[in-house]
């Protein structure tokens, strides 16, 4: 295979991996909105669409795999193959937390909510945007943006905490709010799940670029 063709297959990965970051965020968007609806039909649309980022994922890996029994790529050339596989393996997560959060949906049906959704909009938007960076820190290998989305997860963690406080207060006040203030920490809990895939992806780009996931932070250009 010549170098052009081998760039082209390595830019098909990059291709493949920007449509199931796009389902990725499709399906979140969607499953918040039928939370915030209480569209229980939009909810299941997005639980049938989880299948295709799970055959996006196996076509991808299949392609990964042919590249490496055919050319037995070397140093960064090996990394960045690797790197794909893994990336895939946290989108397809990242989609089953996204179905998670539809299928709470489902579950809490035409239940008033426990409260207004304040917060947990916000940690999708902030999750969704580690998404995004992540994956273009991976197209362009850019070690800072990498760096700014494992720093940025603290954000998350934070939102998550004032979260899991709040509806605590809610259950403890009056317990009849207990099943329906757990589904929204569950709703949370995939959010933040969501953040943390986003932050493989960022670790997993400082590999590729450098070899190392850790190391020191950039001093001379802010990370927030």
């Amino acid at each position: 295979m010549l170098r052009s063709d081998y760039d082209r297959n390595l830019a098909d990965l990059q291709t493949d991996l920007a449509e199931m970051g796009s389902l990725v965020e499709t399906a979140t968007q969607s499953a918040l909105s039928a939370l915030e609806t209480q569209n229980v039909q939009l909810a299941q649309q997005v639980i049938d669409a989880d299948d295709d980022i799970d055959r996006l994922q196996d076509a991808l890996e299949s392609k990964c795999v042919m590249l490496l029994a055919t050319q037995q790529p070397a140093a960064t050339d090996l990394r960045a193959v690797l790197c794909a596989v893994h990336i895939a393996a946290e989108l397809e997560r990242m989609g089953d937390y996204a179905e998670g959060i539809a299928k709470i949906c489902i579950r809490i049906g035409d239940q008033p909510l426990v409260k207004p959704l304040i917060d947990i909009p916000r940690m999708a938007e902030l999750a969704l945007k580690m998404l995004d960076e992540s994956l273009l820190a991976y197209t362009s290998r850019d070690e800072w943006l990498a760096r700014k989305v494992c720093a940025d997860d603290d954000a998350i963690d934070d939102l998550y905490n004032q979260i899991y406080r709040e509806l605590l207060t809610y259950m403890l006040s009056d317990p009849r709010t207990i099943e329906r203030a757990t589904y929204l920490l569950w709703v949370a809990h995939n959010l933040e799940r969501i953040a943390d895939r986003a932050t493989n992806i960022g670790e997993r780009v400082l590999w590729l670029v450098t070899g190392n996931t850790v190391g020191n932070r950039p001093e001379n250009r802010s990370l927030r």
